[in-house]
């Protein structure tokens, strides 16, 4: 395999030690992989249309998919969503006790609540029940602009304090009822308040922590404040699920969870694209080649790299590092580089087939150098 995939000390991230839970058969904390969730936007108690989001979310790359799940015609259109889906769902039920015991008999593999927030003690062991009884795990979710007003009054504001308070009393109550299986998020809009918020909370607690920051904003914005709050946490090694939250598709919201998990040696699916920002040195138009890969490749999950440079300045260092990689150089023609290695000339017209071409033949021995991996 490519030198990128190995790991060096400077490129090791310590992630937290959390203990595991189970959504469904996803392993979330522990040693398990960071995995990357995003949420549906249709009308749940259309099943086709939810179904069908699930199904494009998840060959994308979401290992769970979140379904909000507000009255009883969208709990009763979960039982066959669930049964649709290949991935894990979670009930997001906020304030609904009845709709929390209905996604657990429907099957849900999580339900998204806030124990202190759907009524008296003997409403909450209800739904301690029904998900201990149908094999659910919960996610504690607290947000920074629904804090409690106990919380407010306390503090005046929104701060780190009050969503730290707010988890941890969250946190008292399934453990006062003897319920384990749960993982925490305390999302805010704002980077600094959402990071310094997760950093306290993963000090005195060892639940799994889901990472996202709430209502982040438009693709491009959006893509931008996730990677600076997520990044950061996930750097320092807390983490253990992330959802990318965009005013978007949620196709595009696992992309850049992915991505943003790939950047920093977490995760690895699919080709890395290296390309130059382009310039007046460039052999071949490289961003108009970069979109077109970036399409054309999107059915490769096998993780791999590839390096797009427009010149030789930059280009031969990258491509020595890459699976595959191209190299502008003149005369309407460049160099492909295989397994880091200088191959063959090719001519820039022919570029975009034939480098497809090149990955998907370097993908299946990739496949079977990690399967001979696996195997040993």
């Amino acid at each position: 395999m490519s030198s990128l995939h190995s790991i060096r000390p400077w490129r090791q991230i310590d992630r937290r030690k959390s203990r595991q839970i189970m959504v469904g058969n996803v392993p979330v904390g522990g040693d398990a992989p960071i995995t990357v969730q995003t949420m549906t936007n249709t009308d749940s108690s259309d099943v086709a249309a939810t179904v069908a989001q699930v199904q494009a979310c998840a060959e994308a790359g979401a290992d769970i998919v979140r379904v909000s799940t507000p009255d009883e015609s969208s709990t009763k259109a979960l039982r066959e969503v669930v049964k649709e889906s290949p991935v894990p769902i979670v009930a997001d039920i906020h304030f609904h006790y009845k709709r929390a015991i209905e996604a657990a008999e429907a099957g849900a593999a999580c339900l998204r609540i806030n124990p202190g927030n759907i009524g008296d003690a003997t409403r909450v062991r209800e739904v301690i029940k029904a998900a201990k009884d149908h094999g659910c795990s919960i996610r504690i979710g607290v947000n920074a602009g629904s804090l409690e007003k106990h919380l407010l009054d306390k503090y005046a504001e929104p701060c780190p304090e009050a969503m730290i308070e707010s988890g941890m009393d969250h946190i008292r109550i399934l453990q006062d009822n003897d319920f384990h299986e749960f993982k925490i998020s305390c999302k805010a809009s704002d980077v600094f308040l959402a990071a310094a918020a997760y950093q306290g909370l993963a000090e005195i607690t060892d639940a799994p922590i889901h990472l996202g920051i709430t209502e982040a904003g438009g693709l491009t914005s959006g893509t931008i404040k996730s990677a600076i709050g997520l990044g950061n946490l996930l750097w320092s090694g807390i983490g253990d699920t992330i959802r990318v939250s965009l005013s978007a598709d949620p196709v595009e919201e696992v992309k850049v969870g992915y991505e943003i998990l790939k950047s920093l040696g977490l995760r690895h699916r699919g080709v890395n694209i290296i390309s130059c920002p382009s310039c007046a040195r460039q052999g071949f138009d490289v961003i108009k080649t970069v979109e077109a890969l970036e399409k054309r490749l999107e059915h490769i999950k096998t993780p791999m790299s590839l390096s797009i440079i427009g010149c030789v300045v930059n280009g031969p260092g990258e491509a020595l590092m890459t699976d595959v990689g191209f190299t502008g150089g003149g005369a309407g023609s460049g160099m492909v580089y295989l397994a880091g290695k200088q191959s063959h000339k090719l001519s820039n017209d022919q570029m975009v087939e034939h480098i497809v071409e090149q990955v998907e033949k370097r993908a299946s021995v990739i496949e079977a150098e990690m399967a001979a991996e696996a195997a040993e």
